[in-house]
């Protein structure tokens, strides 16, 4: 599915990050969204790895790149430089890890240390598989997003729960998110014409936000 998705032509190109602390299934989240793939014998990620995969928003074909950045300490001042043009990310703990959840406000604020105030960013508490071995309740992870301003969803990329569900509600957040802000550029043009040259978002770009104007719809996988 990646190569094909990397293949084929699309509309739009999107980029996100998943971030968070080693182990919380980072790398299982991308690989059950782009392949539907669960490995139990997963390893760290060294450094960064990327994924593609192509959804669609109405008749428009968006290619999402997202990210896998290291969650180890020391790959900190490496993944810092691929915040920069991002326009989403899954912030992500392991629901039966404390620690993990307690470090989402440094990695948040790595985020917006480097991104643009307008990244979309949803909140995910994955292993929700393993219930029993709970160290944070769902109602903490609401109440965490709630006050940050974040969407929030639980996951299992074990049993593919929700999976779907937080990759494609923020590519559709930021489709909408764009789409809004190119109609209020485009407004002083005054010739009632609101539509800009469809463009890729170079992931380089940070803090550039350049897309046709489309009507928003139900997002939809290919």
């Amino acid at each position: 599915m990646a190569e094909e998705s990397y293949d084929e032509e699309c509309d739009y190109l999107f980029k996100a990050v998943l971030i968070g602390d080693s182990a919380v299934g980072k790398s299982n989240l991308l690989s059950r969204f782009s392949r539907d793939e669960f490995r139990l014998d997963s390893k760290p990620t060294i450094g960064v790895d990327f994924a593609y995969r192509n959804v669609r928003v109405g008749d428009k074909t968006i290619k999402a790149q997202i990210w896998d950045t290291a969650g180890q300490e020391r790959f900190r001042a490496i993944t810092s430089s691929y915040y920069r043009g991002a326009l989403g990310a899954l912030l992500i703990y392991d629901i039966t890890r404390r620690i993990t959840f307690k470090n989402i406000g440094k990695w948040l604020s790595e985020l917006r240390g480097f991104s643009s105030p307008e990244t979309v960013v949803v909140l995910v508490g994955n292993k929700s598989d393993l219930g029993q071995s709970r160290e944070v309740e769902e109602e903490e992870g609401k109440t965490l997003a709630e006050s940050e301003g974040l969407y929030f969803l639980e996951t299992s990329a074990l049993e593919n729960q929700n999976v779907e569900e937080a990759f494609l509600s923020m590519i559709g957040r930021i489709h909408e998110v764009l789409t809004q802000k190119t109609a209020v550029d485009n407004r002083p043009n005054g010739d009632g014409n609101n539509e800009s040259n469809g463009a890729v978002i170079p992931p380089s770009s940070a803090g550039y936000w350049h897309v046709q104007v489309v009507h928003l719809h139900r997002v939809q996988q290919i």
